[in-house]
């Protein structure tokens, strides 16, 4: 009797514990996403005031490239990342591009800062979308790319640590891994640089953040990738058409449930080395974001695992 009462004692708190978990994971995963009716618009040189509506995903492409940057109180750091940005894409004299311009609720004037930009620039279709509030950098990725015209999408950081001139070599290994708009992903990779000068000379809490986060990807699924964290990835339209409208992360590690759903939908993704250096003005809490880095990457994971987040193929979706 004493046993039958140790195993049914056993087996409700075993039970207990797995609803708490459960309840546990339901609370903290985040909220879906909520789209506004002033988001859904656009600001440019053409239409300063009055706001435009923007273009879907899910539409048929209608220029080569996209740049997504998302921006949060970047008035100092955007006119250099635009400026370099611009001469750049100028010199492709054959390639047709918008650029998308995410203020995510910043409070320092940076969407005045960026219709400035697009009128100093005005032979460039440079649009500007401003969040009602900040939702974090993975929601406003998102929320450009979703919005976007190119057969390839580019997300790039607006504190330009990225070289622009490496979308060359991305473009490149584009052509070969995904050719005529099928799924493809082409990542930049500071891995390369782990033992050079701009990464020792990062700060001690930093490249902890970093081994780290390399040893939890692991745990993940991604540990493959060998840089999940670069914000310099290049997709087709047909792989962004995909991922984008099932990502649910909105907060910075958003890029490593992009590469678990690119790898349950079987979307090729390749690495790329690219040149890169610290900016000034991150607005990163180490320590802050270790602890919601470590809580959101088992959040998604759990939620892909018990399939509560679920990653649909566009074949499924067509069958």
């Amino acid at each position: 009797m004493d046993t039958q009462h140790l195993l049914y004692g056993g087996l409700a708190l075993s039970g207990g514990t797995l609803l708490s978990l459960y309840l546990a994971l339901v609370f903290w995963s985040p909220a879906p996403i909520v789209t506004h009716e002033s988001e859904k618009k656009y600001r440019s040189h053409v239409s300063p005031k009055k706001p435009l509506p923007l273009t879907q995903l899910a539409d048929p492409g209608s220029v080569d490239l996209t740049i997504i940057v998302p921006a949060y109180n970047e008035i100092e750091r955007l006119p250099l990342m635009m400026a370099s940005t611009i001469a750049h894409l100028a010199s492709q004299k054959n390639r047709t591009y918008e650029i998308l311009i995410i203020d995510d609720g910043s409070t320092d004037g940076t969407s005045e800062t960026a219709l400035e930009l697009a009128a100093k620039y005005s032979k460039c279709d440079i649009r500007v979308v401003t969040l009602e509030k900040n939702i974090g950098k993975g929601g406003a990725v998102r929320h450009g790319m979703l919005h976007s015209s190119g057969e390839r999408l580019l997300m790039a950081d607006a504190d330009g640590a990225s070289r622009i001139e490496d979308l060359e070599a991305l473009w490149t290994s584009m052509d070969t891994l995904a050719p005529n708009n099928t799924p493809g992903i082409v990542v930049g990779s500071r891995a390369h640089l782990v033992k050079s000068e701009a990464v020792v000379k990062r700060s001690f809490l930093r490249n902890v953040l970093m081994h780290g986060l390399h040893t939890i990807l692991r745990i993940v699924g991604v540990g493959h990738i060998r840089d999940t964290q670069c914000g310099f990835k290049l997709f087709s339209r047909s792989a962004a058409q995909q991922i984008f409208p099932v990502q649910h992360l909105p907060t910075w590690i958003f890029d490593v449930e992009l590469l678990l759903l690119a790898k349950q939908l079987r979307i090729p993704v390749t690495e790329v080395p690219i040149e890169w250096h610290e900016v000034a003005g991150s607005k990163l809490n180490v320590m802050t974001v270790s602890l919601q880095m470590l809580r959101d990457l088992l959040i998604v994971r759990a939620n892909h695992l018990l399939g509560r987040w679920k990653a649909v193929s566009a074949k499924s979706k067509s069958d």
